[in-house]
């Protein structure tokens, strides 16, 4: 027997059980039925079902995985139109763009709104120098803006700070240091 595995099938039928639910307990009041409060928090319970499975199928997406992307952790989102990531210092120019493209993937959300802005998410891509001891230095490799409306963001304007770049520690060879994920 081949279950289905699509969620919208079992909002559906959960949807016609509430109906379903809320006709008897209507009837239940009608004709005085004893455990007609108890079909009151059934039709409750099913209700609450129903709008459960429907959401999640909402909520459920695909995760896209961008090649050649770094790992990267939050430091900031402002819930709305501002986020900002970090790498390690040892993130390679080839490896920017991509992990900006991963996080403009993962991190959109229909949810966002924009502050006064232009309707536009900004997420920034940060790595932290230490030039000295005791001494921590933010640089800013790039940043990437997508819509806040549309998922599949064709218009996505990359920036990727070259001056910044070469401010990356170097291996004793004077490339720049590598280090894998």
């Amino acid at each position: 027997m081949k279950i289905p595995t699509d969620l919208l099938i079992y909002a559906q039928w959960s949807g016609i059980l509430t109906i379903v639910s809320l006709v008897m307990t209507i009837l239940a009041f009608v004709f005085g039925w004893g455990f007609r409060f108890r079909l009151v928090g059934v039709t409750g319970f099913m209700g609450l079902l129903t709008i459960g499975i429907f959401t999640l199928k909402l909520g459920l997406i695909t995760h896209t995985e961008i090649p050649g992307a770094r790992r990267y952790s939050l430091v900031y989102d402002n819930g709305a139109n501002q986020v900002v990531i970090a790498v390690p210092p040892q993130v390679e120019e080839s490896q920017i763009e991509p992990t900006l493209r991963q996080a403009a993937s993962d991190l959109y959300s229909p949810g966002r709104n924009a502050l006064g802005g232009d309707n536009k998410l900004t997420i920034r891509l940060r790595t932290i120098l230490h030039p000295e001891p005791g001494i921590s230095r933010p640089l800013y490799l790039g940043q990437i803006r997508r819509s806040l409306f549309s998922r599949e963001d064709e218009n996505m304007e990359v920036k990727i700070f070259t001056d910044n770049l070469a401010q990356l520690p170097k291996t004793e060879n004077g490339e720049q240091a590598k280090i894998d994920n």
